[in-house]
């Protein structure tokens, strides 16, 4: 079976694949999405750091300079609040959001939080075992970053149910080749989430609190402050980005530990911290990371030219034999974990600290003395969907 991110079975497990590609080369030409893979640890991470690529081009080309054209203009709420976020922005704009969105949140943001994720963990397991078992991914799994994010933001609770809907509608056009039933979805959602969050923004600039919103609008340096789309644009890539990846690693971890059982006996809570990065790195939960060309480059014996797009592989890159000892292997002790599941160079996450406090407390949770162990009921599905890659219950007893 080849690379086929539209394949259930491959979406199930692409590793083989992935090693085909290895083999074949360091950069490849796929030509169902118009786009070069690139398999190999040693390049995606160079090139993740790598200024002739950037996640936009609107920087330095128009549309019909690079080759492209414009997205239909009925997308464009979705562009407009995707395009003002840190993910999508390239320097000098990346450097200045990124470190007024930095005053704001802050390491000690995340201490603060800690004792609240702990909380909601226990909760959240205390719940699951109070019912005898239950679907992971929609007790546990899916209301601890959400809760996070949303107690980091200020969102009164209830509106809280709100938000995983308008996140999942949006993070829906970062799938490859997504139709316009998609594209409609995620621009009501970027119209919807953006107005309320205004409405959030206006509350916060009359009746400040210890909230990051708060923060966002009082972040100031020598250049100004930001702008109130990039507020708004911040604090939805934080939902997005702060609880896609930590979801569905919670849930393909436990299926990764239901399918080691031998590994699964040994994890306590000394292992916690190296087994969070051993999970994200054996079942990457981003596949794919895409990136345009702005000017040539050579991968290889390959030159790939400005306008192109290339797709960084992170599952393959971090099941790469060149860089893991025994990759395929699951070693929840495993000391040297360069895995690029957060990416890496100036677009690395800013929330990674936050989402491994949230991964140790919810398997912590689960692993605590007094909790019996878990017990998976049936094998789990695949969800549609490739590039952020996940199943669509975990349902477990005691």
């Amino acid at each position: 079976m080849g690379f086929d991110p539209w394949d259930a079975a491959f979406v199930a497990d692409p590793y083989p694949a992935y090693r085909e590609l290895r083999e074949q080369g360091r950069a490849l030409w796929f030509e169902a999405t118009g786009q070069w893979l690139v398999p190999h640890h040693a390049d995606v991470s160079a090139l993740l750091r790598d200024r002739r690529l950037g996640r936009t081009y609107l920087h330095r080309f128009s549309h019909e300079e690079f080759g492209r054209e414009a997205p239909p203009p009925e997308h464009e709420p979705f562009h407009v609040l995707n395009g003002n976020g840190l993910l999508d922005l390239e320097d000098p704009a990346h450097a200045r959001v990124r470190r007024l969105v930095s005053k704001a949140f802050t390491p000690r943001t995340v201490e603060q939080l800690a004792p609240a994720v702990d909380r909601l963990a226990r909760q959240l397991v205390g719940q699951l075992l109070a019912d005898g078992g239950g679907d992971l991914l929609t007790v546990v799994a899916e209301p601890l970053p959400v809760a996070v994010i949303a107690e980091l933001l200020g969102v009164p609770e209830a509106d809280r149910p709100l938000l995983r809907p308008w996140s999942a509608d949006i993070c829906g056009m970062y799938e490859l080749r997504p139709d316009e039933d998609t594209a409609q979805r995620a621009v009501r959602a970027s119209v919807e989430f953006s107005a309320y969050l205004r409405e959030l923004i206006a509350e916060r600039r009359k009746e400040p609190g210890e909230d990051l919103i708060s923060g966002l609008i009082a972040a100031h340096d020598e250049e100004g402050r930001l702008s109130e789309q990039e507020m708004i644009s911040t604090c939805v890539l934080l939902l997005n980005a702060g609880h896609e990846a930590t979801v569905n690693t919670t849930v393909n971890g436990w299926w990764t530990l239901f399918r080691h059982p031998e590994q699964r006996a040994s994890l306590d809570s000394e292992k916690l911290s190296t087994a969070v990065d051993e999970l994200m790195r054996y079942d990457t939960p981003l596949q794919m990371f895409e990136r345009w060309v702005l000017d040539d480059i050579r991968i290889g014996d390959t030159v790939i030219p400005r306008g192109a797009e290339v797709a960084l592989l992170f599952g393959s890159a971090n099941r790469d034999p060149a860089r893991f000892d025994d990759p395929d292997a699951l070693d929840l002790v495993r000391a040297d974990n360069p895995h690029l599941s957060f990416g890496a160079g100036i677009h690395y996450c800013l929330g990674a600290p936050l989402a491994r406090r949230e991964l140790t407390a919810s398997f912590g949770a689960l692993l605590a003395d007094g909790v019996p162990p878990l017990k998976l009921v049936r094998e789990p599905r695949w969800r549609d969907g490739y590039v952020i890659r996940g199943l669509e219950e975990l349902l477990v007893e005691f």
